[in-house]
């Protein structure tokens, strides 16, 4: 046990590739977890991800994601979770990608509602961290009321507002199938502001999916990225509770990719 969050190095065999060398350096729990994913131009999506970073696609078709949760627990191997800036509301816009054999993310936006959390990742990990305004509230019905608008001035304004609650039973996506190459990403990538691609390993269980209700009434995240998401419903899952460990990122050049 990691005390606060599940140790998830316990199951490894589910991944593309072993564990980094080296321990990871911070954990974190994500909760009540909305998945929305739509199917974008390919033309349009490489316009706006670096040419360092290789488009991934499934069967030819290019994917951006949105995931809306709520992160706790975050802290380093080496210290207790810190009251108060521990946990928050997180919103990522992002993209999949593939660089030596590694499929991965790549983030246009992660917005979130603690500004050391923002200032942390954005000097730590290169990524594009954004303060934000943001809720999320249960209804007595089990449904999610998820509310973000961005305040920070360094990113396009962007918003998102949804109502979601789970409507089955927990499943494991097949090896082979969208959700599952949608979801199973064992690291993340960046550059940073030398043009070097950065790589940091994750490590969690399989995802838990379930099927969900979900009703999207704000959405102008993708837009404030330069996207424009096709007129037609995403395909959506939701989690409640996955346990993360983090690596810290290394030159993907230095390292070989």
């Amino acid at each position: 046990m990691l005390g606060w969050t599940e140790d998830p190095t316990r199951e490894i065999d589910h991944r593309p590739w072993p564990l980094p060398s080296g321990g990871w350096v911070m954990a974190q729990r994500w909760t009540d977890l909305l998945f929305a994913h739509w199917r974008v131009d390919t033309d349009l999506l490489r316009s706006v991800v670096p040419r360092s970073l290789p488009l991934d696609a499934f069967v030819n078709e290019t994917w951006i994601s949105i995931a809306a949760f709520y992160l706790s627990g975050l802290r380093s191997r080496w210290l207790p979770p810190l009251p108060v800036i521990s946990e928050f509301p997180e919103l990522n816009v992002r993209t999949y990608v593939t660089l030596g054999g590694k499929p991965g993310v790549y983030f246009f936006s992660l917005d979130a509602g603690s500004a050391l959390a923002v200032a942390a990742a954005r000097a730590l990990y290169f990524l594009p961290y954004f303060r934000a305004n943001m809720s999320i509230r249960a209804g007595a019905d089990g449904t999610l009321a998820y509310r973000s608008g961005r305040t920070d001035a360094r990113g396009h304004p962007a918003g998102f507002s949804a109502r979601y609650r789970p409507t089955g039973p927990i499943s494991l996506a097949k090896p082979g199938t969208l959700d599952h190459w949608l979801t199973e990403r064992y690291c993340l990538y960046a550059v940073d502001r030398a043009g070097r691609v950065r790589r940091a390993d994750i490590h969690h269980r399989r995802w838990p999916l379930q099927p969900v209700d979900a009703e999207i009434d704000v959405n102008t995240m993708a837009s404030a990225a330069g996207l424009e998401l096709p007129n037609e419903p995403p395909r959506v899952s939701f989690a409640s509770r996955l346990d993360v460990v983090v690596w810290a990122p290394v030159d993907v050049d230095s390292v070989g990719s």
